[in-house]
């Protein structure tokens, strides 16, 4: 299979594997479809979540991509390259900056392009509005502490209603709510009409009906074949929950989900992940079908099986150990099927339930998706990349020896170690970080992978055979946040994106308090390296940040986490940002990955299956008019 698709703008198309997908019984391949049709159902959710405008939007690009005869001209190839981006992101923002992206087609030949189609003059100009008026929705998720965040964000959480009418809203919910633990808002919109506010919540009877019925249905096909009763359980748990968005019913699916450990097939399905809003509270709708890795499923155990050790020597307060680890699990998996927040760009690993009581009481559950990793790996090898941003060939044949082994490590580590300890005070949530308490607990969890990685334990445990591979993930891991994450940024724009600030913050405070004698800034033939002289020096200097972090987690100190972030995670020395860009555009490597599913399709033996067949053999666009045709459920 060819890994390399496509690429356009600042973003690459890959293709991944399943590997022993064939050799499955029937039974389980169709366990496996009907999870994935019910993750390709929830599609359009996703869109209209970014932006109101997105969905009726794409439906006019699409049918002018597909419609319009003349596709000679320069115009014609940025409207190419528009869409694409507006696909990849689900909407008309970036998925990384969540800017509004800028056309680079002109006013006239859309106009011309939708008078081919027909349309009214009035529709039009709420087009040319949308994609042309770059003061208009012109930002997703605005998380600057010196604005209204939700009035300046142009997500779709929140419709006629201020950030302080939010927080006063869901802090009378929840001074009247009889369940104190539940995610208030999770999964609903919060509108203002005639001076009321209200929430519109997602299920089968209310906003999104169709999308999730669709789901439903067929989660309701897939109870049919799976491996076990607590399998079914959990579907049905989750179908309930669906029906009418009962969030109760949400944390009772969530805590069979954690103990739904048998069996070789996984999945993801709701609205789980709160990055897209600025208020960390509403969340995006995601799918993910798996398939158990066996190989690598037996190292993410031993990690899973220690966890009370790592936690025992974690370099935090005791107060803040858990002590008695409940329910931790980690699973090495391939992913078969990504959907809505999870694709086409996909996570390495995850961790959940969110949900900070269910954790303590009933423990966490992680996947690591290799398949994932591995196609990143491939593609990097031959790009370049490495050596431009490394100092020396020893680096380089550090990383390319034990790169792929490092990051599979740590992202055990971080989805198990990291996310699945720690104890919040008595009293204290997640919400008392507000904006901040996304980037603060990946840098918490980044921060646990990063420094037991380089505990000599690990090598007695098997999973490393020295601790040349953890040196190997810290030179990764600093000259990323230091130095090419930031190919993904425009000039003079910020950090935005939560991940990319906990790495920002991790590598400067290390530098900054190493006093570059730790990490030692380079500058060789005009270009700029990044280099640890002290590899102890290091890892001392993240158990030290591991540790006020933690702090700052337990204690719901919002000052401190505003500090941090502020301090280190957001800003980007404009000399540096120039010279980087201009490095990486000699490349010609986009900094953006994402990933094209394989199509699934069922064999028939007269009139009943006998089989379920992979193929790989798609492209970019195919895929995404394929989706659009037969999962566009709320257009």
């Amino acid at each position: 299979m060819e890994v390399f698709a496509e690429k356009f703008d600042d973003i690459k198309i890959l293709r991944f594997e399943v590997p022993g997908f064939e050799n499955l019984p029937l039974k389980k391949k169709l366990y496996i479809y009907y999870l994935s049709q019910a993750t390709l159902a929830g599609r359009d959710i996703l869109w209209d979540q970014h932006c109101e405008p997105n969905l009726w939007l794409r439906e006019i690009l699409e049918a002018i991509y597909t419609k319009v005869n003349d596709k000679t001209n320069d115009d014609w190839d940025a409207f190419v390259v528009y869409l694409k981006k507006v696909w990849f992101s689900s909407g008309i923002h970036h998925h990384y900056s969540t800017d509004k992206y800028t056309p680079h087609f002109s006013r006239e030949s859309f106009v011309s392009w939708c008078n081919t189609l027909g349309l009214a003059t009035e529709h039009q100009r709420e087009l040319l509005k949308v994609i042309f008026d770059e003061n208009y929705l012109s930002k997703r998720v605005n998380s600057s502490p010196s604005v209204d965040m939700i009035q300046q964000s142009a997500n779709n959480f929140y419709k006629g209603v201020s950030q302080s009418e939010v927080e006063e809203f869901y802090a009378n919910q929840k001074a009247n709510s009889s369940n104190k633990n539940l995610s208030l808002g999770l999964n609903s919109r919060l509108i203002k009409e005639d001076d009321t506010i209200s929430e519109e919540v997602y299920s089968a009877q209310g906003k999104y009906a169709n999308a999730i019925s669709h789901i439903i249905d067929n989660l309701e096909k897939a109870k049919q074949y799976v491996e076990n009763t607590k399998q079914e359980e959990l579907i049905s748990e989750l179908i309930a929950h669906y029906q009418t968005g009962d969030l109760e019913k949400f944390d009772a699916y969530s805590i069979k989900w954690i103990q739904a450990l048998d069996g070789d097939v996984d999945f993801i399905n709701g609205f789980i992940e709160t990055y897209g809003d600025p208020m960390g509270a509403k969340a995006t709708w995601e799918g993910l079908v798996e398939l158990i890795d066996d190989e690598e499923t037996k190292k993410a155990t031993v990690i899973a099986e220690k966890a009370e050790w790592f936690e025992a020597n974690a370099p935090i307060d005791d107060s803040f150990k858990k002590g008695t680890i409940n329910g931790i699990s980690l699973k090495a998996i391939g992913a078969v099927m990504l959907g809505g927040d999870c694709y086409p760009a996909s996570p390495l690993g995850i961790n959940l339930p969110n949900a900070e009581w269910i954790r303590e009481q009933y423990g966490s559950k992680s996947v690591t998706l290799t398949n994932i990793a591995n196609a990143h790996h491939k593609a990097s090898l031959s790009s370049g990349f490495l050596e431009e941003f490394t100092l020396t060939e020893e680096e380089v044949a550090l990383e390319k020896k034990y790169g792929s082994l490092a990051d599979n490590l740590h992202t055990h580590l971080h989805e198990c170690v990291g996310h699945g300890s720690g104890k919040m005070k008595e009293g204290v949530t997640s919400e008392a970080l507000k904006a901040y308490a996304s980037p603060i607990e990946e840098a918490r969890a980044d921060l646990y992978g990063l420094y037991f990685m380089y505990h000599p334990y690990l090598i007695e445990l098997g999973l490393i055979p020295n601790l040349d591979v953890a040196k190997a993930h810290f030179t990764s891991y600093i000259r990323n946040g230091l130095l090419t994450q930031i190919t993904r940024i425009k000039l003079g724009s910020d950090v935005e994106q939560a991940h990319m600030r906990n790495r920002q913050l991790i590598a400067k405070w290390c530098f900054e308090k190493g006093l570059g004698e730790v990490i030692e800034e380079v500058k060789k033939e005009g270009k700029t390296y990044y280099f640890i002289t002290d590899y102890d020096g290091l890892h001392d200097l993240f158990g030290e940040l591991l540790h006020e972090i933690q702090r700052i987690k337990s204690e719901g100190d919002y000052e401190s986490a505003k500090y941090l972030i502020e301090t280190y995670g957001v800003k980007i020395d404009q000399n540096l940002h120039a010279e980087v860009l201009e490095r990486f555009k000699q490349l010609e490597v986009p900094p953006f990955t994402g990933f094209l599913n394989p199509n699934m399709n069922l064999k028939y033996d007269g009139d009943k299956i006998c089989d379920v067949l992979l193929d790989y053999n798609t492209n970019y666009a195919e895929q995404m008019l394929e989706y659009s045709e037969n999962y566009g459920f709320l257009e």
